[in-house]
């Protein structure tokens, strides 16, 4: 299997660690992530306002390029995730968006939503499937109590996004037990870190974030794991903490015999 694969910005610097380990893994499993050539930022931020419209053409850009290699594009980062599928939907569904779009591109054959986008989790899930992924645990992480955090842009707005159920998710929790982990579920799995807010409220992002780690910590959770680059800097950096945060990739790496548990 072979997709085509958007890292984003932050996988390339301080996310390093999703990215290298997602790659790696992968390629254990039989499935080709092929990074699509000379891609843009996604925005990082989906663009509210309909008439907005440059903020929305690198990730047409990365879409279109998709379609040209005749794969779906699977994203690693939940903000570039989001973004990307958003934007997508728009360009399927907002003929005015679409129009104004390609006007400016001026693509060879107009983008109207044809590329089909992935999250990575999605891919282990919905392709490989997740009872062949525990088929391939050389290491199971038994005995670890470990709690996955999705935090927003995963799951909402769930029409759009399509990931999970935004209330009672569990697609990491399924993802944990695969690899020989005991999944803890806790109230605050769901809840936003603080997000983007911690650039100009550094304090109240530590507050919400703070409320995840203990919340999680109250129900036996030893560790979380995340997908996102944001909640993984709050988690970890803006809080007292508490728990150790991982991305879910280093953990798979872990189980697959790819990475040595002190790395």
């Amino acid at each position: 299997m072979t997709y085509s694969y958007f890292p984003g910005c932050t996988l390339k610097t301080r996310g390093k660690a999703l990215d290298h380990w997602g790659r790696l893994s992968m390629q254990a499993l039989g499935v080709t992530l092929q990074e699509l050539p000379q891609w843009q930022c996604c925005g990082a931020v989906y663009p509210q306002a309909k008439d907005e419209i440059a903020t929305r053409l690198s990730a047409v850009r990365a879409l279109m390029a998709a379609r040209e290699l005749g794969q779906p594009l699977v994203t690693l980062c939940s903000a570039c995730h989001h973004v990307i599928k958003r934007v997508n939907r728009d360009m399927a569904e907002d003929a005015r968006i679409a129009d104004a779009v390609n006007r400016y591109l001026q693509p060879e054959t107009p983008y109207h939503g044809e590329t089909k986008v992935l999250h990575y989790l999605e891919v282990l899930r919905d392709e490989v499937g997740f009872d062949k992924l525990q088929q391939q645990v050389s290491h199971p992480l038994r005995g670890q109590k470990i709690g996955g955090y999705y935090g927003c842009m995963l799951l909402r707005p769930s029409r759009e996004m399509g990931f999970d159920d935004p209330e009672n998710p569990s697609i990491l929790e399924d993802f944990l037990a695969a690899l020989g982990a005991e999944p803890v579920k806790y109230a605050l799995r769901n809840e936003c870190c603080g997000g983007y807010v911690t650039v100009e409220n550094r304090a109240f992002a530590a507050d919400q974030a703070q409320k995840v780690l203990d919340n999680a910590a109250a129900c036996g959770a030893q560790a979380l794991i995340t997908a996102c680059p944001l909640c993984l800097y709050n988690l970890q950096h803006g809080s007292r903490g508490g728990l150790p945060v991982y991305y879910f990739t280093e953990l798979l790496a872990l189980a697959l015999g790819l990475k040595e548990a002190d790395e």
